[in-house]
C-alpha cells in the first residue's frame, strides 16, 4: 500500500544542533511537523522519520515490532550525528519511549538533553495489557490515535490497532523502563492534565527511574494525548527551543541561528 498523504518524513539541513523527532504509535509525521517546523525555521537540523508499517495501513503495520522502530530511529539519529556537532531527542507518547531507549543504548557526549510529550512507559489500558494473547485470535483492537481536545484538528493515524505489533510494545517498555537509571541528560516533559492514552503509570514509571536532578515535568492544562496538535503546542515548541539554548552550545547556536559562523571555519 502506498504512503498515506501527510504522512511524509521530513528532514531539514540546518546548523551545527541537531534534533530527532520520533512519532508515536500508530501515528505518523504528521502529529509532529508543525513542531519540526518550527525548530527548522529557528536554525536546527530536523530529522522527523517515519517509522516503519507506521503511514499506510494497519494491517502492513503487523508485519513491523518495536525492534523494527527503534531500529529505524537510531538509523535517523547516527545520520544526524554524521552532520551535527550535537543532538537532542524529541518524541511523542511511544516517540518518547523511543528517545529515551535511544539515551540509553546509544549514549555520548553529544547528546544533550530530551524533550518528550506524553511518552508512554507502560501498559496503561487492558487492552494493551492482553495483547500478547489477542494476537493470536484478532488481528486488530480499538483505535487509540487522534485524542485532539482543539476542534478541527486532526491526528493522521491508523482507525484500528494491530495486534501482533501491539504485542511487541512490553518489550520496548520493560527495557526502556529498566534502564532508565542510565540517562543522564536533562530531560523536559510535557504531560496533558488530561490524556486517555496514556495514563498514570507512564508518569511514575519515569519518575521512578530519573533522576531528579535531571527531569523537569511542564503541564499541558489545556490539551489531551496529541498534545503537539492542540492548544498547548506553541508552549511545547517555544519551550522545546528553550530548552536547547540553555543545555546546548549557547555560542554555536546563537552563531549558527545567526548565520554568522564564516565559510570554512571549524566546528568545535
Amino acid at each position: 500500500m502506498g504512503l498515506l498523504p501527510g504522512a511524509e518524513p521530513f528532514s531539514h539541513q540546518g546548523g551545527a544542533t541537531g534534533v530527532l523527532l520520533c512519532h508515536g504509535f500508530t501515528g505518523s509525521p504528521q502529529s509532529l511537523r508543525p513542531w519540526a517546523g518550527f525548530l527548522a525555521e529557528a536554525g536546527l537540523s530536523v530529522s522527523l522519520p517515519l517509522l516503519p508499517g507506521h503511514g499506510t495501513s494497519w494491517p502492513e503495520m503487523n508485519h513491523t515490532t518495536s525492534g523494527d522502530w527503534l531500529a529505524a530511529v537510531a538509523t535517523a539519529l547516527a545520520d544526524l550525528r554524521s552532520r551535527c556537532d550535537e543532538v537532542f531527542l524529541m518524541g511523542l507518547s511511544m516517540g518518547g519511549c523511543l528517545a529515551l531507549r535511544l539515551a540509553e543504548t546509544a549514549p555520548g557526549p553529544d547528546l544533550r538533553g530530551l524533550v518528550l510529550v506524553n511518552p508512554s512507559l507502560a501498559p496503561d489500558t487492558k487492552l494493551f495489557l492482553a495483547a500478547p494473547v489477542l494476537k493470536h485470535l484478532i488481528k486488530s483492537m480499538p483505535a487509540i490515535g487522534n485524542d485532539i481536545k482543539k476542534p478541527g484538528n486532526v491526528e493522521l493515524s491508523y482507525d484500528r490497532v494491530p495486534t501482533r505489533a501491539a504485542a511487541t510494545l512490553p518489550r520496548l517498555w520493560k527495557a526502556t523502563a529498566r534502564d532508565l537509571p542510565n540517562v543522564s541528560q536533562p530531560v523536559l516533559v510535557y504531560r496533558s492534565t488530561e490524556d486517555h492514552v496514556v495514563g498514570p503509570p507512564s508518569m511514575r514509571a519515569l519518575e521512578a527511574g530519573i533522576s531528579p536532578g535531571l527531569l523537569t515535568v511542564q503541564a499541558c492544562p489545556d490539551s489531551y494525548h496529541v498534545a503537539t496538535m492542540d492548544h498547548d503546542a506553541q508552549a511545547i515548541f517555544t519551550g522545546s527551543l528553550q530548552f536547547v539554548r540553555e543545555h546546548g552550545s549557547e555560542d554555536e547556536f546563537v552563531r549558527e541561528h545567526d548565520g554568522t559562523r564564516r565559510e570554512g571555519e571549524a566546528r568545535t
